[in-house]
């Protein structure tokens, strides 16, 4: 599908982002795997959280979703789990597979894991070594690639210093910790997401987080208890319009109960050191996680400096981070992000190339992004290579530029964010 932007006259207007797409995800998997009923309200009905649902219902897991954004759940029990029929196929979703991962190394059966070619391309050998560390039997194709088979087995703690921060791989030895004999110990090299951790002790397990770099959890004796909540909103689904709006020469938005989980706002951080008109207020805690109203308005921007615990802080954003330095005052200089290239696309590259399609200037490292700024964007066309985050790094990007600019797979912002083309539609002011 073919979109086509322009920069609005102006923006103006409130609007509540989709639910959390990690939070979504870690409460369909947890409820499922506890003893008894639990509702999730704001679910994210995107495409990655519906493979999850796909992939539960699967396992014997019951749910049903009486309305577009409320999903009841019936957990199976720790121990509940049944072997599927067929491969599981997570899809896009790399958050499905790595998770599952976790919970199916200690299942009494065999249970194969696939998805799309996307998917089937991105390392799975970062969860697979600890996992067999533990006792797993995985097998997968070369490189640690998915397909990934699994024989559940019986599991054993271990004490792992995770070569590279990555939430999706902490969680994954996470709920093996549940299933497996003794502690497990997770050492990361920096703050990454907790929703993990935060959930889990909300359903009763015995985890430990919050002090250091260092995540405890313990078997699991008794069952985990269900947890209904409602999600917050995805502080990666509010980044475009914050950045388009501290961008944008005439803007005001609010965005209503969003997530401000201190290990996600990196964003946030970054366009303040930049010198953007954020605000928070109104904060409060859902389900153990701190929610806000985030109000932003037009500013002038200057250059800043991207590295360490900033990055895994804000490692789905940081395109929308490159766009917005381009429009900055001064040199910016985004590094230590080498895990940009092993997403959905390679985010380095692809941010880099989409870019300069609108004639930026971008230089780019192994690791990172060099922007000097400020530079005039020009509308183009330009291409998401079917990845969600550049999809809606494009769209703004068109509404920052001068002229039409044609987004080619538009359709991808549907991974996380389905009604991403109408929420820029209520917000533009002609």
């Amino acid at each position: 599908m073919l979109r086509t932007v322009r920069r609005p006259r102006a923006l103006r207007g409130s609007l509540t982002p989709p639910g959390n797409k990690s939070i979504s995800h870690r409460a369909a998997i947890f409820n499922g795997i506890a003893d008894g009923s639990a509702i999730v309200e704001n679910f994210l009905p995107s495409a990655d959280c519906l493979a999850t649902l796909r992939c539960m219902r699967r396992l014997g897991v019951g749910w049903r979703r009486p309305d577009e954004l409320t999903l009841e759940v019936e957990g199976a029990g720790k121990q509940g789990l049944k072997e599927p029929e067929a491969a599981l196929d997570c899809a896009n979703s790399g958050t499905t597979m790595r998770l599952l991962v976790g919970v199916l190394a200690a299942q009494p059966f065999l249970s194969i894991l696939t998805g799309d070619g996307s998917l089937r391309s991105r390392p799975m050998a970062r969860v697979i070594d600890p996992l067999e560390q533990m006792g797993a039997r995985i097998w997968s194709r070369r490189e640690g690639r998915a397909p990934l088979a699994l024989q559940g087995t019986s599991l054993r703690g271990i004490r792992y210093g995770m070569p590279v921060a990555s939430a999706q791989v902490k969680s994954a030895i996470i709920l093996a910790g549940l299933y497996a004999e003794g502690e497990t110990v997770v050492e990361e090299p920096g703050p990454t997401r907790d929703h993990t951790e935060r959930m889990l002790q909300e359903m009763g397990a015995d985890i430990r987080f919050g002090e250091g770099p260092v995540v405890r959890v313990k078997q699991l004796r008794g069952e985990l208890k269900p947890l209904s909540l409602r999600v917050p909103g995805d502080i990666s689904a509010a980044a475009p319009w914050l950045v388009l709006a501290v961008a944008h020469p005439d803007a005001e938005l609010r965005l209503a109960d969003v997530g401000v989980n201190p290990t996600r706002t990196g964003i946030i951080d970054i366009l303040i050191s930049m010198g953007a008109q954020i605000e928070i207020e109104n904060e409060r805690r859902w389900g153990g996680e701190p929610v806000a109203d985030i109000v932003v308005r037009s500013g002038s921007l200057c250059g800043t400096i991207v590295e360490g615990h900033l990055v895994p802080r804000s490692i789905d954003e940081l395109p929308l981070v490159a766009l917005a330095v381009c429009l900055a005052e001064g040199e910016t200089v985004i590094r230590e992000a080498q895990e940009l290239r092993v997403k959905e696309s390679d985010r380095v590259r692809t941010t880099a190339d989409g870019l300069r399609r609108l004639g930026a200037r971008v230089d780019e490292m192994p690791d990172g992004l060099i922007v000097k700024g400020p530079q005039r964007l020009s509308g183009s066309r330009v291409y998401s290579r079917g990845d969600h985050r550049q999809a809606m790094m494009l769209a703004v990007a068109g509404c920052l530029a001068d002229g039409e600019t044609t987004i080619h797979k538009a359709e991808s912002v549907a991974v996380s964010y389905p009604w991403f083309w109408n929420h820029l539609q209520v917000i533009s002011v002609d």
